[in-house]
């Protein structure tokens, strides 16, 4: 494992055991809902799912089609402020 890689680990570990993953999702949720994105991403699926057909559609070929799209639809705004809460949480719990 990389040295990169263990340090996300132990990040995402700490994230866990301080239940700020879960508080960070909840908000990740909620600020995607209240800037539309849940509701295009649905639009996107509708879209595809009518342009090859319901038949012809299995749920992994919807989630790798929709993928790409629904990460780039995030606004930039909400990943900075994910972004800086991580930072936050760090920098408060930074003997990891």
């Amino acid at each position: 494992m990389s040295k990169e890689a263990q340090i996300r680990a132990a990040i995402n570990q700490k994230l866990i055991e301080m239940g700020e993953r879960e508080r960070l999702k909840e908000l990740l949720r909620a600020k995607l809902v209240e800037c539309g994105w849940k509701d295009q991403l649905k639009a996107h699926c509708k879209e595809v799912i009518k342009e090859k057909g319901l038949e012809h559609v299995t749920v992994e070929d919807l989630v790798t089609e929709v993928t790409p799209k629904g990460r780039a639809l995030v606004p930039d705004s909400v990943k900075k402020e994910l972004l800086q809460r991580i930072r936050a949480f760090l920098a408060q719990h930074a003997a990891l």
